[in-house]
């Protein structure tokens, strides 16, 4: 658990084409794969969210559009804090952008991806303490049958969850996506009581504590990246 073992994975899952070689079920991947990462061994904090979207596909960066500037303001963090990943790792449930259905929505994450790469992901993020569990893909990985009532009933049990004996500790948490604007609308609670704890932790997870780590292992696209603010 190391930079350079985290930096060799990375490099490896920069290369992938899984879902375009080799699809687990339907049709292959129709465009050319581009990982979208953000990790380093140092990070305290990690937001598991679901699959780039076609701006984040462009940019190679993690939540380069409207939902990321939604999850900011949840978080209370500015650019600057988001994209570094000695502190914020970013680990998505699908690395690359899996296409849009025949109503322009975007497809759920490719099967691939998760089984491929999430527990050798996270094995190299050893300072972890607390995992953002962005929409209801997320949630099912990682609680299991603790999700099986859907994201509603997850998010409203937060704080049962976030005190749970689950090691890093979890909290699950709407897609900030405009899709879910009506969802924020009628559970006024998100907003009044879970995000004002959220801001909290990620307050006391983000903060710099003695140096800072002199290296990092990012991936831009199928690029890497020396950089410590991009991906």
């Amino acid at each position: 658990m190391t930079v350079a073992s985290l930096d060799e994975l990375l490099r490896e899952l920069a290369a992938c084409r899984i879902c375009r070689d080799a699809p687990l079920q339907g049709r292959a991947l129709p465009h050319e794969p581009r990982p979208v990462i953000q990790a380093s061994p140092s990070a305290r904090l990690c937001i598991a969210s679901q699959a780039p979207g076609t701006r984040v596909h462009v940019s190679g960066r993690p939540f380069t559009d409207a939902s990321g500037k939604r999850l900011r303001g949840w978080l209370g963090l500015d650019e600057q804090i988001f994209y570094d990943a000695r502190r914020v790792a970013i680990v998505p449930m699908g690395h690359c952008f899996p296409g849009q259905d025949a109503k322009g929505a975007d497809l759920p994450p490719r099967r691939e991806c998760a089984p491929a790469w999430r527990q050798r992901i996270f094995a190299e993020l050893p300072a972890l303490e607390l995992i953002l569990l962005i929409g209801q893909y997320a949630q099912t990985w990682h609680l299991g049958d603790a999700a099986k009532d859907g994201l509603t009933a997850t998010v409203g049990r937060w704080r049962e969850i976030l005190e749970g004996q689950h090691r890093p500790a979890l909290l699950p948490l709407p897609h900030p996506s405009w899709r879910n604007n009506g969802w924020l609308k009628n559970h006024p609670w998100f907003e009044t009581q879970l995000v004002p704890q959220l801001r909290k932790e990620v307050r006391r997870l983000t903060e710099v504590r003695g140096r800072a780590a002199s290296a990092d292992a990012l991936v831009e696209g199928a690029q890497l990246s020396p950089s410590p603010s991009r991906l």
